[in-house]
């Protein structure tokens, strides 16, 4: 199945309309992570996501998240190919959430 790119605003209003709909996870490094983050999403440094599938659901709906976008398209075509089957890019990643969801989030 092909990556799909989800837009901060969209994932919003799925999230609001039920919080468990996708799994979160953030590819940033831990200090990137302690800036601003996503209520409920899971950090897992880019470096670490092949020594970490196991931790992840190939039937889950995932959403990978990084700062503008950039890593999390590059770990969301990694766990294409390792056969994950509902992967999802955060178009312009968390700054781009920080502008369009969350005014009070931290931007970097």
């Amino acid at each position: 199945m092909a990556i799909q790119a989800i837009s901060p605003i969209y994932l919003q209003h799925q999230l609001l309309e039920n919080s468990t709909a996708f799994y979160l996870l953030d590819v940033r490094e831990p200090f990137e992570y302690e800036i601003a983050a996503l209520a409920g999403s899971i950090l897992i440094p880019m470096q670490e996501i092949p020594e970490r599938l196991s931790d992840l659901d190939k039937n889950q709906a995932i959403v990978v998240i990084c700062h503008h976008g950039m890593r999390s398209q590059q770990v969301a075509y990694f766990l294409d190919r390792q056969g994950f089957n509902f992967i999802y890019n955060l178009t312009g990643g968390i700054d781009a959430w920080a502008r369009a969801c969350d005014s009070g989030m931290a931007l970097y």
